[in-house]
């Protein structure tokens, strides 16, 4: 097992990471911008170090700076969580050359899958079902008609390397292809520094369904089970649940074949996840994402099987905890994402100081969160103030535990995306089930007309709730007697500042 484990993020997966490391008595070691200096997850840290301004290029990103630290330190591992460096495959390979385990795949692997073509390649190889579409960038306008003739339109424009949904672009008829396609382009280069674009078929009503893979180094692979990530805005997935409420045994058997062939056909190490897109009986190859997922927490709650623990376990050597046979689903999960955003503002960001915060509790319930009362959250990076995780016997025992807990949280100052998940929780065809990528986008109006009812419900509830709080004088007073209570903690624990 590793002497010494750098977290090579922020917020609550560092933490996360943090507490997997502590249950198998590996010491941790934090880095932090500027701007995270008083985040809970430097003081978490058995270690800190500082590494650079606020701006993500000049700290989290900085691989330079990330290795230099875990060579000082003498960290013999490094875990990049999600986002940042988690899929950087050049991250991979310092880490390979300064003899410092990487926590996921080897740089090549991750190279690889973070191609769109490049990936689809392998799939179509390896006898993944593919979205039919071109396996090689376009060259031409003229090139690219053709292809979105021979494919049927709708057709979708997609950066290679790329992530997100970031450029995106739906086309549904020749002469919006051209600007499609050189919009495309353009933000990929802006943001990936690569204007390479695919084209392929465009899925009218999907669903996005994905399947969590374990693979140790002795060639032992298994899929632990499916999540439904349907629920998203932009490309971005706001609610997830596992497993998917179309799931049944035969069909997660066939699909989670196709995932661990998918695994098996790269020599796939670590965690991972193969994304499918579902649609009329049939599934798809999405992408494969070869770190751990935001969503991660679902899949250990109805299998009991923690992931970041197995990682680290893989990383050092040890195989897989259990076999294919092992892993069953036990009751229903859903996860809500709770940002510092305005739903009613589009979502706009909504960053700012927290002065008021108490979380969800009970029975089937748990927060998995990097903030406290008085924190601010920066304006730097994504607004996340937490996870929100429930498990029930059944889906409709999960989904009223999900109400009840939502109804609980308490978080003042900064508005949050709680009323959106409230209105999705009595959303009646999301309670029946039927979801597909689009949902948010085709039911707008009537969320919106809910959540206005929601806003308008907890604005006595809030104002009943701030007298709750102390006055603002006492909170300074006990905030900076913590403060000062966890920064000796720290420095007791042989914690380094830099």
């Amino acid at each position: 097992m590793f002497n010494k484990l750098l977290v090579a993020n922020r917020g609550e997966i560092a933490i996360r990471v943090m507490r997997a490391c502590r249950e198998l008595d590996v010491r941790s070691v934090a880095v932090y911008s500027d701007a995270d200096k008083t985040s809970l997850f430097t003081k978490y840290a058995d270690e800190a170090y500082h590494i650079g301004e606020p701006t993500p290029a000049k700290s989290y990103l900085d691989i330079n700076k990330i290795i230099d630290v875990a060579l000082d330190c003498g960290a013999d591992a490094i875990h990049p969580g999600y986002g940042f460096l988690a899929e950087n495959s050049n991250l991979g390979k310092q880490c390979e050359k300064h003899g410092i385990k990487l926590i996921g795949p080897k740089g090549s692997v991750i190279e690889s899958m973070g191609d769109k073509i490049t990936s689809k390649k392998l799939m179509r190889a390896a006898d993944v079902p593919v979205i039919p579409g071109t396996d090689k960038g376009v060259s031409s306008i003229d090139e690219a008609v053709k292809i979105a003739e021979s494919i049927g339109y709708p057709v979708i424009v997609k950066a290679s390397a790329g992530g997100g949904g970031i450029g995106m672009r739906t086309v549904y008829e020749e002469d919006e292809l051209v600007r499609a396609i050189e919009s495309t382009q353009s933000v990929a280069a802006s943001a990936f520094g690569d204007s390479t674009v695919f084209i392929e078929k465009y899925l009218e009503e999907p669903r996005h369904i994905e399947f969590q893979i374990m693979a140790d180094e002795y060639g032992n692979t298994i899929h632990v089970a499916d999540r439904e990530c349907s629920i998203q805005r932009r490309h971005q997935k706001l609610i997830e649940e596992a497993p998917s409420p179309i799931m049944t045994d035969e069909l997660r058997e066939k699909m989670g074949a196709a995932a661990v062939k998918a695994a098996e056909s790269i020599e796939y190490s670590n965690a991972g996840t193969v994304e499918f897109l579902y649609s009329n009986g049939d599934f798809y190859f999405l992408e494969m994402n070869t770190r751990i997922q935001v969503e991660h927490p679902i899949t250990e709650i109805v299998t009991g099987i923690d992931l970041v623990k197995e990682q680290i376990k893989i990383a050092s050597g040890k195989e897989l905890c259990c076999s294919q046979e092992d892993i069953k689903v036990n009751g229903h999960a859903i996860e809500c994402r709770i940002n510092a955003e305005d739903p009613l503002a589009d979502f706009a960001p909504n960053p700012g100081k927290i002065t008021g915060y108490r979380s969800p509790g009970g029975i089937g319930v748990r927060v998995d969160s990097g903030v406290y009362m008085n924190y601010t959250i920066p304006t730097f990076y994504d607004s996340m103030i937490s996870k929100l995780i429930v498990w029930g016997r059944n889906r409709n025992e999960a989904m009223n535990r999900m109400t009840r807990a939502l109804s609980e949280y308490v978080i003042l100052g900064v508005k949050t995306t709680v009323p959106f998940h409230k209105a999705m929780m009595r959303n009646p065809d999301f309670r029946a089930g039927k979801l597909q990528t689009h949902f948010v986008d085709q039911h707008q109006k009537g969320i919106m007309e809910e959540m206005e009812k929601v806003v308008a419900e907890d604005k006595e509830r809030e104002a009943r709730l701030k007298s709750t709080f102390l006055p603002n004088k006492k909170i300074a007073a006990i905030s900076a007697a913590v403060g000062s209570y966890m920064s000796q903690a720290s420095q007791n624990s042989d914690s380094k500042n830099k």
